[in-house]
């Protein structure tokens, strides 16, 4: 893609993470998102199939950058447990900095199709396989108990984090989520060793 059209990918992008935060991904039309990124609406169609390739689209893009901090971070961490604080810390700060994203990744991921959640779920793949080397990481160092089921438990860690993220969201953001951080790594680490 030239840099030109990465460049409309991305505005497009942007737009459909606001509109789809506003109001939601039943209520938001192509041409509302058109709008909002300042193209016309077939130019949606140059680089989405449908409404449900923006949202797909969306999630990958998003989540690619979220793992790419984490990868980052993590290769400043000589631990298990530092890495596990780390990717906490970037999801809550990210997710806090970034409201929009956190409604479409919390609220509209669990009122989309089944189908459309088993697309969005591969883009959420990576996420979850690296708290999964995160863990083996950390049971080979002796840090985590040995026989942890990583399978089970890196579904437990990110399904904790989502909840605290959409809990959040419902109580109307009324304190801070990166706040939460130090309270539930402590958890997962007592859980862990």
């Amino acid at each position: 893609m030239t840099s030109k059209k990465k460049e409309k990918y991305g505005l497009i992008l942007d737009a459909a993470e606001k509109v789809i935060a506003e109001h939601g991904f039943h209520g938001s039309q192509v041409s509302r998102i058109a709008k909002e990124a300042g193209v016309a609406d077939g130019t949606i169609y140059l680089y989405f199939k449908n409404k449900e390739d923006i949202l797909i689209s969306l999630f990958q893009d998003r989540l690619g950058d979220l793992v790419g901090m984490f990868n980052s971070s993590i290769l400043e961490t000589n631990t298990a447990d530092e890495a596990l604080r780390k990717i906490c810390e970037i999801h809550f700060t990210q997710l806090e900095r970034n409201v929009d994203l956190a409604y479409v990744t919390q609220i509209e991921l669990r009122q989309s199709s089944l189908d459309l959640r088993k697309a969005i779920g591969h883009a959420v793949k990576p996420y979850i396989e690296l708290i999964e080397h995160i863990l083996q990481k950390g049971i080979a160092e002796g840090t985590f108990r040995p026989g942890l089921d990583t399978k089970l438990t890196r579904l437990l860690i990110f399904g904790a984090m989502d909840e605290v993220v959409t809990s959040w969201l419902i109580a109307g953001r009324k304190y801070s989520l990166a706040a939460q951080v130090d309270q539930t790594v402590d958890f997962f680490l007592r859980a862990l060793k």
